[in-house]
């Protein structure tokens, strides 16, 4: 009896002590969505973008916080946005004033030489202090070619687009761009004009039955052009081959004074002076705004010049600016092998571009880099989008080659924030204008919510 009643108080003591029933903790509140998942669902649901390789990253100017990332890490072919890594070399390397030649006086010669200023009677920013000052120069002018390291068409561009004005052949000493304008004024009439002058007697009319999409074309080994009449009056640029002696004879036909090819040499103790010439932001603002091919490869070409060296050389300009780690803030490696961007050789990545935009605001006031900028609605290549009356709200650069449309820029929301921005498109059948709308309408949202 007594081992039954220790048995049963022991129960009941245990029982006395048992943990209670623990009731589970109840389930955390869901977190909020992150503030640009919304853009992401937008992206991903997008019919135009779902098909072809596209990307986007979104970073605050101010923290450099990326906001939106998708497929950022991808490499795209960059087109005419590669621009951008062409102004920030030459933010870096440039003077105020581009070197328009390197001369030395020997007697009553001028010794001159090419800098690959391209401003040189060029049609749309031409600069005239070197012109007056070979045609103003009492004594003889001796021209000596500037050695070129590089071909006169880059790697990676379509031979078949040498008839078209984006794609001048490089040069040591542009003259007119590169380029001859024709204007056919009137309906009907049987000649066009022809700038500069020089050129004419190497145009043509073609023959009556004769037909072609273009209205000049050029034949592909020679400097001889064919018109077409059209039913509406015409303007159309062609590039023209180069080489020193039809550059002696442009310069003879233009200054109206003789000028003879010469060996450069310095005499002991000697050094060459540069002539300066237009301000350099106005050789940018051109490149950047309506995306001038040329004035970009001459741009690195010039700051090849800048650095010290006899022989011009675009591959130097970009293995310096490397080497003097400007790239490290990129978390990508970029194939970087021209500076137009007319190279499919060129790749590149969105959150590269965004680090790169980063920079470029680092480097130089926002004023003068927004100024060097297409803008929304106003002029440039964005001349026709992001509008807004009432202010502007996006600056930078377009690319676009067959099947591939890219911005790169900067986007200011109606919250006043400044974002950074890069949005590419590779690979797209659909017409460039229906992936630009998409775009915009994209970069609108964006505007609107954040």
């Amino acid at each position: 009896m007594r081992r039954f009643l220790l048995l049963l108080l022991g129960w009941a003591g245990c029982a006395s002590v048992a943990p209670a029933q623990i009731t589970p903790p109840a389930a955390p509140p869901a977190l909020p969505a992150a503030p640009t998942d919304w853009l992401l669902r937008e992206l991903d649901n997008s019919p135009v973008l779902r098909q072809h390789h596209a990307g986007l990253q979104l970073s605050d100017v101010a923290t450099g916080e990326v906001l939106a990332a998708w497929h950022a890490d991808k490499y795209f072919t960059p087109a005419s946005t590669q621009k951008m890594l062409t102004l920030y070399a030459a933010l870096r390397i440039l003077p105020d004033s581009v070197p328009a030649l390197r001369y030395v006086v020997h007697g009553d010669t001028l010794l001159f030489r090419g800098t690959a200023d391209p401003t040189f009677l060029h049609g749309d920013v031409p600069s005239t202090r070197a012109y007056a000052l070979l045609r103003r120069w009492p004594g003889r002018l001796g021209y000596a070619e500037t050695p070129m390291a590089d071909a006169k068409l880059g790697p990676g561009w379509s031979w078949d687009d040498y008839p078209y004005y984006f794609q001048p052949e490089r040069g040591p000493f542009p003259i007119y761009g590169h380029t001859v304008r024709f204007y056919y004024r009137r309906p009907g009439q049987n000649t066009v004009a022809v700038r500069p002058a020089w050129f004419a007697a190497a145009t043509q009319k073609a023959p009556a039955a004769a037909t072609s999409p273009d209205h000049v074309r050029r034949e592909l080994e020679a400097n001889r052009y064919t018109w077409f009449p059209a039913p509406r009056a015409w303007v159309d640029e062609v590039p023209f081959r180069t080489d020193r002696n039809l550059l002696l004879t442009l310069l003879r036909d233009t200054l109206k004074r003789d000028v003879q090819p010469v060996r450069w040499r310095l005499l002991p103790g000697e050094t060459a002076k540069t002539y300066y010439g237009l301000n350099v932001d106005s050789l940018l603002r051109r490149c950047i705004r309506v995306s001038d091919n040329f004035l970009a490869e001459q741009t690195l070409l010039l700051c090849s010049a800048q650095l010290g060296h006899d022989t011009l050389s675009v591959a130097r300009t970009m293995k310096y600016v490397r080497q003097q780690g400007w790239l490290r803030p990129l978390p990508d490696s970029v194939a970087w092998v021209d500076g137009s961007g007319l190279s499919r050789q060129n790749l590149t990545t969105p959150r590269n571009q965004v680090a790169l935009l980063l920079e470029l605001h680092k480097l130089v006031p926002e004023a003068r880099l927004f100024d060097l900028l297409a803008a929304g609605g106003r002029q440039g290549t964005l001349k026709r989008a992001y509008r807004d009356p009432k202010g502007l709200w996006f600056w930078g650069k377009t690319g676009t080659l067959t099947n591939n449309h890219n911005l790169c820029g900067y986007l200011r929301t109606r919250s006043g924030r400044l974002l950074a921005v890069s949005f590419m498109n590779n690979n797209h059948l659909a017409e460039t204008s229906v992936i630009r709308r998409e775009m915009e309408r994209v970069l609108t949202l964006v505007r609107e919510q954040l």
